[in-house]
């Protein structure tokens, strides 16, 4: 069975279930009243039946107020306009601009991407990987096919030259930003930020997940007084179900609406990146940091020591002294990582000013996706889908009511007899 037909045979399952018990709660609200008239009729005749008639009036009150208050989520009840009804249709884009918000908020917080990147250890992990010979055999390689071709356009003394003094000249020269967006057009073209989105769908997926009991508690604070908790939980299950659902149904459709717009976004912040001063700027003060680190500079000045003797000859060679050297270079390099406290601060620590600048600058632009997506919902239908994955158990609810209802009533008539 294909996709879509699947989804529509659950779909008609679910609505029959929904059908199914809105018949089960309307029935017992309609026998409630049956047992209300008939001894409300008799009472006068057989006084037990008091008990009967108090029961079965307040098992009509439990099942109209919760008919009316699951009613009043998805559509104004008997069609009439009652103010505070309709919620789900009426505040479909309040709902979502306030969903993107709070993850902009909570998700994307400085604080909250610090901690998140502190327990990764990025810089630990990076050690992990590449202290793996495997790994650095790999990296090599890469670097073997470079450091040949940069041999073979200058000489010895001209490569010395270029590392002291002319490539960092040429660095500062260069403007950063309009670099940058050559980059971005780059991966644009080989479509690496869908990779790169793949990963934040993945991370952002993982952040509800431990935020799962916050975001609850949030709804329960913006949640009306009269809505019962347990309708509350049950939309919330549904509703967080249903945003982990979009990132999988994103991470999944390659030619997804969200990845369409990520490619025009991508697009913008390229021309951004040549335009506009304050990006400039900071891509400006970023290159200048990098060029000022010590270890930075100790790598340019050992580079050429290190390499000039075996380049020409062993560059694509995979078993060369030099390809021997990169690959225990890179192992050492990934177990300072490991070992070293203070270059894994170092490294985690420009990781954490990279992303917290990403989020800071670009993370109104996640709470816009997502006000934006869904802002195109129709109401009616976003109703009626929701009610249809919730509504058989909210019906639960209106059953539950007028049973507890009924018992209520039953204990406060009693009561009221022995006082």
């Amino acid at each position: 069975m294909s996709r879509p037909a699947a989804l529509a045979a659950e779909d008609d399952l679910r609505r029959r279930n929904l059908v199914r018990m809105k018949v089960a709660a309307t029935g017992l609200l309609l026998a409630a009243t049956l047992v209300f008239i008939v001894a409300r009729t008799l009472e006068d005749r057989w006084s037990w039946l008091g008990y009967v008639r108090a029961t079965a009036e307040a098992a009509m009150v439990g099942a109209l107020a919760d008919w009316f208050a699951v009613t009043a989520l998805f559509r104004h009840p008997l069609g009439l306009p009652i103010p505070h009804t309709a919620i789900i249709p009426n505040r479909k884009d309040q709902l979502g601009r306030g969903l993107g918000t709070f993850v902009q908020t909570n998700f994307l917080a400085p604080e909250v991407l610090t901690e998140r990147l502190q327990a990764m250890g990025v810089a630990r992990r990076l050690g992990v990987w590449l202290a793996e010979p495997e790994h650095a055999h790999r990296l090599s390689a890469n670097a073997g096919a470079m450091i040949r071709g940069l041999t073979e356009v200058l000489g010895d003394e001209d490569i010395q030259r270029a590392l002291e003094s002319g490539i960092i000249n040429r660095v500062r020269r260069a403007p950063a930003a309009p670099l940058m967006a050559r980059v971005v057009e780059a991966a644009s073209v080989g479509r690496h930020h869908q990779a790169l989105l793949d990963t934040t769908l993945s991370g952002l997926s993982g952040l509800l997940d431990e935020n799962r009991n916050l975001m609850r508690q949030k709804l329960a604070e913006q949640s009306p007084w009269w809505v019962p908790e347990p309708i509350d939980d049950r939309l919330f299950r549904k509703f967080f179900n249903g945003v982990q659902g979009f990132i999988a149904e994103v991470r999944r459709d390659p030619d997804h609406e969200v990845r369409r717009q990520l490619d025009a976004r991508m697009a913008d912040l390229a021309v951004r990146l040549r335009t506009d001063p304050a990006l400039i700027a900071r891509g400006e003060e970023l290159k200048d940091e990098l060029l000022r680190h010590p270890e930075v500079q100790a790598w340019l000045d050992s580079l050429w020591r290190t390499t000039k003797d075996s380049i020409l000859a062993v560059a694509d060679d995979p078993n060369s002294d030099l390809r021997r050297r990169l690959d225990a270079g890179l192992v050492r390099a990934g177990r300072s990582l490991q070992e070293d406290t203070a270059l894994q601060a170092k490294v985690d620590g420009w990781v954490e000013r990279i992303v917290i600048y990403l989020a800071d600058e670009y993370g109104h632009e996640i709470a816009d996706l997502i006000a934006t997506t869904v802002a195109r919902w129709d109401g009616a239908e976003a109703s009626r889908r929701i009610e249809l994955q919730v509504g058989r158990d909210l019906q639960f609810i209106r059953i539950n009511g007028t049973v507890v209802g009924g018992l209520a009533g039953l204990i406060i008539y009693t009561v009221g007899q022995f006082l």
